[in-house]
């Protein structure tokens, strides 16, 4: 089965079919609702005309949210006739693992952990996603080398190679620190990696310690620190 990661999946897996989707079951109708441009709706569904085929998708979502996912889903599977498959689990980012390992994986995972998907492209258990791809984020995101950047990992055969297709960034990994600590000890506020590095070092041997990061989250204990 062709493995894809998408940028940022099933001991007990919520799935959904939808498959059944039609025009009547969509909040807005394709083509009628005047509110809206269908013009790429009807371009894209034209262009793709896929009927008896199927996609699996893991994700994070479950409850209201994979209610509403499901339901920008169907216009996919209207426009495509493609049966999507969804699924999620509360311990999402042990059980893609347990399905890449068992041999499952779904087609596309949304994960939120450039740790993980580093992991699991080291491993073997990913797809490139190739240079058309690469090319189109270079052309249409700003700053498109950066986030091609992002989505890069190594692969099992140590070759670096796109991944991840970022599409929802949240702003995480920052640091914080009390200015009023920093003016005390005499320290100046790092501006680059290097800068930071010297000072990590520096109150360690101040007889400090310089980090301290929460890594409780029950089951998923940990995943702070895959975001770095």
């Amino acid at each position: 089965m062709r493995k894809i990661l998408m940028a940022g999946v099933a001991a007990i897996a919520l799935g959904a079919s939808l498959a059944a989707s039609n025009a009547a079951d969509l909040k807005f109708k394709p083509g009628e609702d005047a509110r809206f441009n269908w013009k790429s709706y009807e371009e894209f569904a034209a262009a793709h005309k896929m009927d008896g085929q199927e996609l699996s998708i893991f994700g994070p979502w479950r409850g209201d949210d994979q209610a509403l996912v499901e339901s920008v889903l169907a216009y996919f599977t209207e426009a495509t006739g493609i049966k999507v498959n969804y699924a999620s689990s509360e311990n999402y980012e042990q059980q893609i693992v347990i399905d890449v390992e068992g041999g499952s994986p779904p087609n596309i995972a949304v994960l939120p952990q450039p740790g993980l998907i580093g992991d699991l492209a080291s491993k073997g258990f990913l797809t490139p996603l190739g240079d058309e791809t690469r090319d189109w984020l270079n052309e249409n995101y700003a700053a498109g080398s950066s986030w091609v950047g992002l989505g890069t990992y190594k692969g099992k055969d140590g070759a670096p190679a796109l991944y991840a297709f970022p599409y929802k960034i949240d702003v995480k990994s920052l640091v914080w620190y009390v200015p009023e600590n920093f003016a005390d000890a005499g320290y100046e506020v790092p501006q680059s990696m290097e800068d930071l590095k010297a000072l990590t070092e520096k109150i360690v041997a101040d007889g400090g310690t310089p980090w301290c990061i929460g890594l409780g989250s029950g089951g998923a204990t940990g995943w702070p620190a895959t975001d770095w």
